[in-house]
């Protein structure tokens, strides 16, 4: 047996083992990353993106009151104040 035969039997092999885990590995259950005991650790104040949630969300709001042309933030109504 030559080397370039050896050669491409090991990576066939190994690509048959690769493949048959995955197989296999896509049978086993899903699971969700996060358990529901440790969601209140992501609901932490802390883990917030902005400091001030509140207050940004009612900034972002007078701001789309009263312009028109800012948008894509997911809220409702147009730039003549109206909801």
């Amino acid at each position: 047996m030559t080397v370039h035969a050896l050669v491409r039997r090991l990576c066939g092999t190994f690509a048959v083992g690769v493949a048959l885990s995955g197989a296999l590995s896509a049978c086993a259950p899903i699971e969700p990353w996060v358990k529901p005991y440790e969601r209140e650790n992501l609901a932490d104040p802390v883990m917030a993106f902005d400091r001030f949630p509140v207050s940004t969300a009612y900034l972002d709001h007078v701001f789309e009151a009263r312009e028109g042309a800012r948008g894509a933030t997911g809220n409702a109504g147009g730039g003549c104040g109206c909801n």
